[in-house]
């Protein structure tokens, strides 16, 4: 644990702003590092209602994901960033092409992020004459949506994805837990409004009431996250030709008008993942998919589970054809 430093949390929230800027970063916002009361009322409830489906992770470490402060001693401040990975290329229209969602098409954001995280880090130690924290990209208990909220960044939507006014919400969110202390950023509002077009488009009626997703009826849930055959009949034809991920709830999103490319070379799309065929995605093997995919999310659903995907996505367009 770091001894007090006499620094002036406004100028070097202002400078860290800056810095985040320099990396890379779309946009950075500053949190007070204290427990989430509300979010976790929220998260027992989903978790108790069985809501995250076979992701029994979610249920570890529960005091952690709902207070940095059991997270790293001492902590004062949550800062987050948000990373655009949107690249303006739009998938074959026609079913016979596997759809990979958007933030799967390039290098692994965690690669990317950890490193311009790790570097904002570093700057911010050197800043402050020295700190106690850790970066955090979607790889540990850490409710990021709720942080980014309360940084002033966005409004988590009723498909529970961040948005934020300038963006809309193809991005990636990255935080740093320190014990450092800054200048804190307001919350952001909810914008939504009366709109449910994201729940009105879910093929599988995911989005069971506005701000909450069943994964147990969500095809990213069942296309990444499950391992095995078991995936219920019912849900199956609702994937249509979705072979990793989901994008529906965010295309249909009317602040996605706001989209920007992203400055992000790692992020643009890897030769054939957004128009290879399914009967081509059929045919690869183990040695032929580890290739495609070195250093890309993809690789989460395993083999088995990705030619499983490509399975029922076949089945899906041949019925829908037939």
């Amino acid at each position: 644990m770091s001894t007090e430093r006499h620094i002036n949390p406004e100028a070097l929230s202002r400078a860290l702003k800056a810095r985040a800027r320099d990396l890379g970063f779309d946009a950075c916002g500053i949190a007070k590092a204290e427990r989430l009361d509300e979010d976790s009322e929220r998260l027992e409830r989903w978790l108790l209602g069985g809501r995250h489906a076979g992701m029994e992770w979610m249920t570890n470490h529960f005091e952690k994901r709902v207070d940095p402060c059991r997270l790293i001693e001492g902590a004062r401040s949550v800062v987050s960033v948000l990373h655009n990975y949107y690249y303006p290329v739009d998938p074959p229209a026609h079913k016979t092409a596997g759809k990979i969602s958007r933030y799967a098409w390039g290098e692994d954001y965690h690669r990317v992020m950890k490193e311009k995280l790790y570097a904002l880090f570093e700057w911010l130690g050197r800043e402050a004459g020295g700190i106690e924290g850790r970066a955090f990209v979607d790889s540990a208990p850490v409710l990021e949506k709720a942080w980014a909220q309360r940084s002033g960044l966005g409004w988590i939507g009723k498909h529970t994805n961040l948005i934020n006014r300038s963006l809309g919400s193809w991005f990636f969110i990255g935080e740093l837990i320190v014990d450092t202390p800054l200048a804190y950023d307001s919350p952001a509002e909810d914008y939504c409004g009366s709109c449910t077009r994201c729940i009105d488009a879910c093929p599988t009626d995911a989005i069971y009431r506005p701000y909450a997703v069943d994964a147990n009826r969500c095809i990213s849930y069942w296309t990444i996250e499950h391992r095995g055959d078991d995936v219920p009949a019912s849900l199956q034809p609702g994937f249509e030709n979705w072979i990793f991920g989901c994008d529906i709830c965010q295309e249909v999103c009317p602040w996605n008008k706001f989209k920007k490319p992203s400055n992000e070379e790692r992020y643009a799309p890897r030769p054939g993942i957004t128009d290879t065929e399914l009967v081509a995605w059929e045919e690869i093997d183990l040695e032929e998919f580890r290739r495609r995919f070195r250093r890309s999310p993809v690789r989460r659903s395993k083999f088995d589970g990705f030619k499983r995907n490509v399975r029922i996505a076949r089945r899906n367009v041949h019925e829908s054809a037939g």
